[in-house]
């Protein structure tokens, strides 16, 4: 047979056709190394191997023995094969019955000698193993006696198949170059990475598989670390603007605002504010609570920026909150001689004197530095846009910021090209000091923990299958008095398998059975960026009443009538997450309320729906998420451009840890990694594979 190769197309791989080459394409298996780096998600533990006379039902075993008989017999009533045989040893004899797999009785001869481990069953026919894995005696032990993996897998695509193909891909793992010096591994204490690729698949014990899962984390998490650092190095070398602080302009201003700044609004505007005044660029991730006033603290740098002669950029994910964003800022300014600019795909617009202008007409008044606050999408990165003099880049909604981006926004300073902004990015998404501090190494962090006085609670209620009529007509009544209403779906397209409602059918059923007389939009991450704008904008002037949608209105839309949030399936989403839901009503003069639906009956499910009737802190809530659940999509690499982590969690505080003080020791003495060729590879596979949305 052919030697495998690490670029092998798994249609090559022995025993694999066309139609199984599909399914593992299905899984993102394309190549041998893909099924190598096909981690297990859990394992089976088959390892008890014991005499048939010690059987008892209901604990998983394993037993050796021999085929006395088997046979094939039709059950007519269920319509299906029932294969039956017995196996013995020196102490006794059991039954084994397997379904649906009449090929066994040709696999198997009497006088086999067989591996079976499974669950013992007790019925009137006895004691017996019911479908057990099994494999002959005499090849290797894969499926039995032993700690089994069990492998993330899609229809059809059996555990036998993958545990297979991963025996036949072993030779890579051994062949596999470990980036990783032999005194660097001792330092940390890490196993090589050959072995542990192979005891992840099919470890000798727990202690083994210990040792490989924290070598395939620490692979994860390392890279993230020595790319943050040389980052955080970097800038630290790279110039930027000094921007003094101008105390009493910024006195004066917090004066006039018709609220009082809470204590942690003052706490990070300060921060920020003494990040600009240094000569290295700011690099901070402001996070605030739904609702807490991110808004009024970025307006202090904005006119601390302009004070001093210097523009500021703001970038939006959506145009909408792009021109929210522009309104917002326009009357916080008014009284300022500071000129907002809207900039997206569609929109042009001035602040003083408000008004629609052309694209000409935009970039000229960017370009002569005459637009302290340009605000827009990605369209500011994209168009022939340039700054006479860019002091301050700040990102919405996006916790990371590319390399790349950034260099696009300092080469668009004509006059002072050589200097880098000063960036801060800021997230409505409660981000947890411990895993941010992990995660975001490159990044300082303010935190604004506390929401201002007087702000209205939302009313959160857990919603059972019984009380769904109730809950509609309450939305009936929300509706007819003015009113706009949220429907929240995790799927978009139909899903018997998950049992889960999916926004096409509940945009259908509520369109046509339950709310007829209203006019409904639909929401989804698959309908084109222009569609989303405009089911968004008909939404904010009222023209759509109630909006059925997935998860992409967490962030990047600001309904103030909106008083209602329903969310079906609500046991599938991250608490914070339900709070990021909840914190798109309650925005106007209106009581609000937020509805969770459920299906299920776990009682742990429940309970873990009951912390977001108790808390209305964020931050709160994502700690819990983190000791319920880990970190999930809401802290996964999908928002944070990095590749998405096959086995390591944001949660491995430990293991990042490691990778962390690794990573300083290493950069410290050689920050171009030029004594480490195989580390500067992998870090260049690690750059290719980032992609900033």
């Amino acid at each position: 047979m052919e030697l495998i190769q690490f670029d092998t197309p798994v249609e090559k791989l022995y025993s694999v056709g066309q139609t199984v080459a599909k399914r593992l394409k299905n899984l993102g298996l394309k190549h041998a190394k893909d099924i190598l780096y096909h981690f297990p998600s859990r394992y089976e533990d088959f390892s008890n191997i014991t005499t048939i006379d010690k059987l008892t039902s209901g604990i998983r075993v394993t037993i050796k023995g021999k085929i006395d008989a088997i046979q094939n017999r039709r059950s007519f009533r269920r319509r299906l094969y029932i294969t039956e045989a017995i196996v013995s040893d020196q102490t006794g004899s059991v039954k084994i019955i397997w379904f649906n797999q009449p090929y066994l009785a040709k696999t198997f001869v009497p006088g086999d000698k067989i591996v079976v481990s499974g669950k013992l069953e007790m019925d009137k026919y006895g004691l017996h193993f019911t479908s057990p894995s099994y494999e002959k005696l005499s090849g290797p032990q894969i499926h039995t006696g032993r700690l089994v993996p069990v492998y993330p897998t899609t229809s059809r695509l059996t555990q036998r198949q993958l545990r297979f193909l991963t025996q036949l891909s072993k030779p890579l793992a051994r062949r596999t170059v470990d980036y990783l010096p032999y005194q660097l591994k001792k330092e940390v204490d890490l196993l090589e990475l050959p072995l542990a690729l192979q005891e992840i698949h099919f470890p000798r014990n727990e202690a083994w598989l210990k040792k490989a899962v924290e070598r395939l984390k620490f692979d994860e998490l390392f890279p993230i670390q020595i790319y943050t650092l040389q980052n955080r190095r970097l800038l630290e070398h790279t110039p930027a603007p000094a921007i003094p602080f101008n105390q009493e302009k910024t006195k004066r201003f917090v004066e006039a605002l018709p609220y009082k700044l809470t204590n942690a609004q003052r706490r990070s505007a300060w921060e920020i504010l003494k990040d600009m005044e240094q000569r290295r660029p700011m690099n901070r991730l402001l996070e605030g609570d739904v609702g807490s006033g991110k808004t009024v603290v970025v307006s202090l740098a904005i006119l601390n920026a302009a004070d001093r002669g210097w523009q500021s950029v703001m970038l939006a994910p959506t145009e909408i909150l792009a021109q929210q964003h522009f309104e917002t800022f326009t009357k916080l300014f008014q009284k300022q001689k500071i000129t907002v600019c809207l900039l997206t795909r569609t929109q042009k617009w001035i602040s003083r004197p408000k008004k629609a202008v052309s694209k000409t007409t935009l970039n000229h008044k960017i370009a002569n530095g005459n637009a302290q606050l340009v605000i827009g999408t990605q369209a500011i990165l994209q168009e022939h846009v340039v700054f006479k003099n860019l002091g301050l880049a700040i990102v919405d909604e996006q916790h990371r910021f590319g390399v790349d981006q950034r260099k696009q926004l300092t080469n668009k300073s004509r006059a002072h090209s050589e200097l880098s902004p000063h960036f801060l990015s800021l997230t409505a998404t409660p981000i947890p000091r411990t895993l941010a501090l992990g995660f975001y190494g490159d990044l300082d962090i303010s935190i604004i923990d506390e929401l201002p006085k007087g702000r209205q609670k939302i009313a959160t209620k857990i919603v059972l299958p019984h009380e769904r009529k109730a809950t509609y007509d309450f939305i009936s009544e929300e509706i007819q008095s003015g009113r706009q209403v949220f429907v929240i779906c995790p799927l978009i397209d139909p899903s018997d398998k998950l049992g889960v409602k999916s926004v096409r059918e509940e945009y259908e059923r509520l369109s046509t059975k339950i709310f007829p007389e209203f006019k409904i939009g639909l929401l989804h991450g698959r309908l084109r960026p222009e569609s989303r704008e405009k089911v968004m904008r008909e939404f904010l002037a009222n023209h759509i009443q109630l909006l059925v949608s997935t998860s992409v209105v967490e962030v990047g839309i600001d309904i103030p009538n909106a008083t209602v949030m329903l969310i079906e399936a609500a046991e599938r989403f991250g608490l914070a997450q339900l709070h990021q839901f909840r914190g798109r009503v309650g925005r106007g003069l209106y009581q609000s309320y937020c509805f969770l639906l459920t299906e299920t009956e776990s009682e742990a499910g429940r309970n873990r729906l009951q912390a977001v009737l108790t808390s209305q802190n964020g931050f709160e809530l994502a700690e819990k998420d983190l000791e319920m659940r880990g970190p999930g999509e809401l802290y996964g690499l999908k928002q944070s451009g990095f590749p998405e982590f096959r086995i390591a969690k944001l949660t491995d505080f430990p293991i990042i840890k490691k990778a962390q003080t690794l990573a300083k020791n290493i950069l410290e003495q050689d920050f171009e990694l030029s004594k480490y060729p195989h580390i500067r590879q992998k870090m260049k596979e690690f750059k290719d594979s980032i992609h900033w949305e």
